[in-house]
């Protein structure tokens, strides 16, 4: 039985359908757009379409700027011979927060999975490599999730860089297996991140 009208239904779909969004939260959130003055909103929502047209990947990372290069990259204060290389920017956010890394990084934005079709090329794998032939790197820290599809993505990238004679290290164990980065709390991700070991 329908209980709101069909503009109210169709906001509460579209809300649900974001990621960690129920049907009630999904409830709450459209309830709370249509209470906000009408401005608010135009501002929630053209912070929405500004950010969908205008952020992009940067040219040298990969994470998810409004910049060509984003800040990361661009601050020469930043140690550019160690890289850490992510699944996300998410990722990259939560090593940020613990303000403990000076290097910079390289974000995959996923990794390799075969039950769900993707490959090491549809990943940006071929863009570290590239990366690493013009840059004097020494160090490779790899930080993918310990989930079974990061694990393997790990191993792969780890196999790739060791006959070019990059030491190439794993943060440690600390994460939980199949925990997300982007969930995990500053201590235990400034913990993994010290007791890296050499793959």
């Amino acid at each position: 039985m329908e209980y709101y009208s069909e503009k109210i239904s169709r906001l509460i779909a579209e809300l649900s359908s974001l990621p960690g969004i129920g049907s009630k939260s999904a409830q709450r959130l459209a309830f709370h757009l249509l209470d906000m003055p009408e401005e608010k909103v135009k501002k929630f929502t053209d912070a929405v379409l500004d950010a969908k047209t205008n952020v992009k990947y940067c040219s040298r990372c990969f994470c998810l700027t409004d910049r060509e290069v984003c800040p990361i990259c661009s601050n020469t204060n930043r140690d550019n011979s160690i890289i850490m290389v992510v699944e996300s920017t998410r990722d990259m956010a939560a090593y940020e927060r613990i303000g403990k890394f000076n290097g910079v990084y390289h974000v995959l934005n996923g990794v390799i999975s075969p039950m769900l079709g993707i490959g090491p090329g549809d990943i940006r794998i071929k863009e570290l490599l590239l990366r690493l032939q013009h840059e004097d790197v020494q160090e490779v820290v790899i930080a993918t999730n310990s989930s079974v599809e990061g694990e393997a993505t790990a191993m792969y990238i780890s196999k790739l860089l060791k006959p070019a004679g990059i030491k190439v290290s794993r943060i440690a164990n600390g994460i939980p297996v199949g925990g997300d980065l982007e969930y995990i709390d500053e201590v235990t991700l400034l913990r993994a991140l010290e007791g890296r070991i050499i793959l």
